[in-house]
């Protein structure tokens, strides 16, 4: 599928009048629909917990199309919450808002979310790194000596976290989310987040990427778990170009890291107002988002 908004200014609000705003997220704006809600995925974009004031044009459609081309090949092994398939219409209250949503939203049932992140890490990298230099684990999960930084791991770890409203999530055991979200719906998420990652990132890598971590999200709708929210896209997820791969240092990646490199380089105090971004950074960001879509479904 061709994507539409990658040469349109970056949607950066979004104003439907007449259907229900329920709640703004840093990227996404979710309305009521009745008995669905809509998803739409702003081109706005983060970085150290703070929104920059101009965003990433295309960047909502790219994630979305991703999510959308996951949920596929991931129905077999788990259902998702999508009400409406990637190439289905729109429903015809939400015609006439078209331009807006074309391409960047997702129509969802409306399941009860987890309370938990469902971590899954094949690399050590990011704050496992830090961990694991420290005391040799992640998340408490013991792991062989002699490991350097994106070294891959002897097998994929779940590592779970607590979600915040505010600030970074919290990393915790998987004794701690079974007592938040109960015993058989922590092994019962843990099994398929793992088997997931594992499907995914061996398709990944024969397109030429490795997905180093990725973070899934579960809710249940009557008695049947469901996978939600976004899924194995460059912002739940690590990405790493498997051709410039090697360990013992961080890697390039196909996310906002030209964003975070930018901002480390000025003398901003990491708090709002964020500093506007430059059109070569916003069109680095872009390319790489765009070349990770490519990748995966070309």
């Amino acid at each position: 599928m061709s994507l539409q908004n990658i040469h349109r200014p970056a949607l950066l609000q979004l104003n439907l009048p007449g259907i229900q705003h329920v709640k703004s997220g840093k990227v996404r704006e979710i309305f009521d629909l009745g008995d669905t809600f809509l998803f739409v995925a702003t081109d706005r974009i983060s970085a150290f917990d703070c929104i920059m004031p101009n965003g990433i044009p295309g960047k909502g459609e790219i994630l979305t199309q991703i999510s959308h081309f996951w949920f596929d090949q991931m129905s077999a092994l788990v259902p998702n919450h999508r009400a409406l398939g990637g190439q289905e219409p729109l429903p015809a209250a939400l015609q006439p808002f078209a331009e807006q949503v074309n391409g960047r939203s997702m129509i969802v049932k409306k399941a009860k979310p987890l309370a938990i992140e469902c971590v899954v890490r094949g690399y050590l990298a990011g704050s496992g790194w830090k961990e694991y230099q420290a005391n040799q684990t992640v998340c408490g999960i013991r792991l062989p000596n002699g490991l350097k930084e994106s070294s891959e791991l002897p097998e994929p770890i779940f590592t779970p976290a607590t979600k915040a409203e505010t600030g970074h999530d919290e990393n915790i055991s998987f004794e701690q989310a079974a007592r938040i979200v109960g015993l058989e719906t922590a092994k019962k998420v843990r099994t398929l987040s793992l088997e997931i990652y594992k499907q995914a990132r061996a398709f990944a890598r024969e397109k030429g990427i490795i997905i180093a971590d990725t973070k899934f999200e579960f809710g249940y709708l009557n008695d049947t778990l469901l996978l939600i929210d976004e899924v194995l896209t460059p912002d739940s997820s690590r990405f790493w170009p498997a051709d410039a791969y090697q360990p013992g240092q961080a890697q390039p990646s196909f996310d906002k890291q030209f964003v975070r490199d930018y901002l480390e380089s000025l003398d901003w105090d990491k708090t709002p107002p964020a500093p506007a971004l430059p059109a070569e950074i916003v069109s680095k960001t872009q390319n790489k988002y765009l070349e990770a879509y490519r990748r995966l479904t070309e």
